[in-house]
């Protein structure tokens, strides 16, 4: 066992309170992110006299005051929540580079010579993670210049602030920067509710939604309904705020936040440091959350003094002294779901989906009950869900306590700082020494193996097993190998684990055994979720200039004959001369029964394919799926086929091939399509092929909307046995669409099928289509219907 010296030696290194006092910042000029709270507190009385004074949750208050016309979102409503579709001005947009790309091309087709809010770039997801932080860096930002100098040009152009590759994570930075209490912005990724930490609504979008805000034009939100969790007691030992969010995915699965937003109240919110409270927004994602938010705490004063945004802090005080920034007594959620931290225990989720939460007491029997080897083959922390200086400080106590006892990390320990400002302040606190001399590799300030960017070389095609801090863990999604099992968990549990080497291990129970065969058991970390010095800055060239003034004269880089980048053409409307029958859809074939669990990382994976990501011919031809007739992945069939075509082929090359013929069709599809990221790709890749509808058990919220921006009708079965009824080679014809189209909001659709066998059946459908997404719809995708009204 550790003496009992040596054990009080490095935990009066590490044991350091909360909010102890910091270094003062130099104060940055808030000027363009400190929300309008007069503003906003004024229109929030209009919608208190609309809405009859009843309570407001935080999250009503936030969303309504952003309202563009209250009265014409909220009056005459009885109900407005799951009902009613809102009118909204966001205060702000934030684009990771690969999503920017589509989102800067169709943002250009609009013709505008500026953005219409405050808008930012962040370069973090073409990093590919390989040796370690400087060569990655050097050789991905070679490998990737073509994109790089197209999305700095554009950014220059239009005035927009640019994050150079190395800079950081785009939602470490938003936190660290951007984000302010009450503030509603949007971002180009699905994890864009980080920002919620700071008491926002901050919400994940595709692209084209992101274009809405960029050109000034109302963003449309279905008004979500609120789920209210309530957090009591105190998290203790090794029980972090990632073991509150991976219980509460256990408890809602992937589908039970869609179309609501997580709002936490109660004791246990102001426990928790600013970053944790990022860490459980973060991941709300996975539980398909429109967002997550909190209300104002002194801990997210303390951490915006911390970054320099003190002029934030002091407009959000007098904001949360008239009400703004919390619930109001007695108001009513949805749903309520209590929480008490002091009976959480560590969790570990996984592996292929994050709701599968199991308790760190019950994880070993629950490897054995499976079958799987006892063993790790690498762990990895940082991501965007958990990079923080607290996070960080937290394991520095692991790997210091390790190091006292001689240990080394018995498998590879990957770690990714969230942002230049993270991994200079840890540099100079020592953090990151404690953590390489027991083994670690520091990887770039980006997203790396998270998203798919992993140089991985060792397990190939083999079934192994992973324990990261990550959000996602969806298969094949981290090294694109389908048969790692990938864990999910705090990042504390992670780095004791890679001193064991085993899945079995419970740092919170179990010992290793040191050479000498003594037992040794690590001590519950306690971090410092603030820094005592400050925070660094660091290279200072990674960072933008702020409010940058457009530069009109500046061309936009893209080389011709490019096979990175490709100018978009618009997608024509599926209503005109060519389609016989007038408003309703022409004919359409069935291209294929998708099976089961379809995310967007199944219909448009990451991985060697980003680098495609504003070329959309290319990566169309990386468009997947399961299919249920046969059960293959990527195999579609072709019941039209001449004689020198193949009966079955991929599924790019059916769908090409119906484009040829002039072929529109439908797919039919599973329960929570298009769950997880929020890439539009997904939705613009069957777009560009000839996808008209898609019918579906249920869609996942960001992927139907980004499905109904490119002309894309998204319906749902009204029964949802009806999913079987429809396979590949029926043709399908709409039934009511042309009333819907001619003003009835209440028109029935249904689809008439012909079947291949000559059966004719009819089936009903469900849409949730508003007055403005049937605009878009007609007219062939939003970006047409906006163009259109600004000539």
């Amino acid at each position: 066992m550790m003496s009992l010296a040596l054990r009080k030696g490095v935990i009066a290194r590490h044991a350091v309170r909360r909010c102890l006092a910091t270094h003062a910042p130099v104060e940055k000029d808030c000027t363009s992110i400190t929300p309008p709270y007069g503003k906003l507190l004024g229109k929030l009385e209009l919608v208190r006299e609309l809405l009859n004074h009843r309570p407001l949750t935080l999250a009503e208050k936030i969303l309504y005051s952003h309202l563009i016309d209250p009265e014409k979102s909220l009056a005459g409503r009885e109900k407005v929540r799951g009902e009613a579709y809102l009118q909204l001005n966001p205060q702000r947009v934030a684009m990771q580079d690969a999503s920017a790309q589509m989102a800067l091309l169709q943002f250009m087709s609009a013709g505008l010579p500026r953005c219409a809010v405050p808008t930012s770039i962040h370069c973090d997801h073409l990093i590919q993670a390989a040796d370690g932080a400087a060569s990655d860096l050097e050789r991905s930002i070679i490998s990737n210049r073509e994109v790089f100098d197209f999305l700095e040009s554009a950014a220059r152009k239009y005035g927009i602030e640019f994050w150079k590759p190395g800079s950081g994570i785009i939602h470490q930075i938003v936190l660290e920067n951007y984000a302010a209490p009450g503030m509603l912005m949007l971002g180009t990724d699905s994890h864009t509710p980080n920002a919620g930490g700071l008491g926002l609504l901050a919400i994940g979008v595709g692209g084209a939604d992101a274009v809405d805000a960029m050109t000034g034009t109302p963003w449309e939100l279905k008004a979500p309904q609120v789920v209210g969790i309530h957090l009591t007691g105190e998290l203790d030992g090794w029980a972090t705020p990632k073991d509150i969010i991976l219980y509460l995915t256990g408890k809602l699965t992937v589908r039970g936040g869609t179309g609501r937003i997580l709002e936490y109240f109660g004791p246990g919110v102001h426990t928790q440091s600013c970053t944790g409270l990022a860490t459980i927004a973060n991941m709300g994602a996975e539980v398909g959350a429109t967002t997550s938010t909190f209300p104002y705490t002194a801990n997210m004063r303390a951490y915006l003094h911390a970054t320099g945004r003190g002029p934030v802090a002091r407009a959000a005080d007098e904001a949360a002294s008239r009400a703004y920034l919390r619930a109001d007594e007695g108001c009513e959620y949805d749903d309520v779901i209590e929480i008490n931290l002091s009976k959480l225990e560590p969790m570990i989720n996984g592996p292929f989906t994050p709701d599968l939460a199991t308790p760190l007491s019950k994880f070993g029997s629950f490897v054995q009950d499976h079958g799987w080897k006892d063993e790790v083959s690498a762990c990895l922390i940082g991501s965007c869900t958990n990079s923080s200086y607290e996070d960080m400080t937290r394991v520095a106590e692991i790997a210091e306590q390790a190091k006292a006892a001689g240990l080394k990390t018995q498998v590879p320990f990957l770690c990714t700082p969230g942002s230049e400002q993270i991994r200079a302040t840890m540099e100079r606190d020592g953090v990151t020494t404690s953590l390489q001399d027991v083994g670690a590799t520091v990887l770039a300030n980006a997203c790396g193996p998270c998203i798919g960017q992993w140089k991985r070389e060792d397990a190939k095609d083999k079934e192994n097993a992973i324990l990261t801090s990550f959000n996602r863990n969806f298969k094949s999604r981290n090294d694109g190998n389908r048969h790692t099992m990938n864990f999910l968990a705090s990042p504390t549990v992670v780095t004791a684990m890679a001193f064991s080497g085993k899945l079995s291990f419970d740092p919170t129970t179990d010992s290793i055994t040191l050479p000498n065969g003594e037992p040794f058991k690590f001590s519950s970390p306690k971090g410092q979720d603030l820094p005592s010095n400050g925070f660094t800055l660091g290279n200072h060239s990674y960072y933008p200039s702020p409010m940058p003034q457009p530069q009109p004269e500046t061309e936009v880089i893209i080389k011709k004959a490019s096979q990175r980048l490709e100018l978009l053409e618009p997608f024509p409307s599926h209503f005109g001369p060519h389609n016989p029958r007038g408003l309703e859809l022409p004919a359409l074939k069935v291209l294929m029964r998708v099976r089961g669990k379809c995310t967007t990382d199944h219909i448009s994976a990451a991985g060697p394919w980003l680098k495609y990501k504003g070329h959309l011919t290319n990566i169309s031809e990386n468009t997947c799926a399961v299919n249920d007739e046969g059960g293959d992945t990527n195999v579609a069939f072709d019941h039209d086929h001449d004689t020198t075509e193949t009966a079955c082929d991929t599924i790019p090359t059916i769908a090409k091939r119906f484009k040829s013929r002039k072929q529109p069709w439908a797919l039919i599809a599973d329960e929570n399509y298009g769950e997880g990221s929020a890439r539009e790709h997904a939705a613009l890749q069957p777009r560009f092929y000839g996808c008209a509808i898609i019918i579906a058990r249920s869609f996942a919220r960001i992927h139907e909307t980004n499905l109904k921006k490119q002309g894309v009708l998204p319906l749902w079965f009204a029964d949802v046995a009806d999913y079987s009824h429809v396979g590949s080679g029926d043709t399908v014809e709409t039934m009511g669409i042309a009333a819907l189209l001619g003003g009835d909001p209440n028109a029935a659709i249904k689809l008439r099928v012909l079947k291949r066998s000559g059966e004719v059946i009819e089936i009903p459908v469900k849409h949730t289509m508003s007055a403005d997404q049937l605009n878009w719809f007609r007219a062939g995708s939003a970006l047409n219907y906006i163009r259109s009204q600004l000539t």
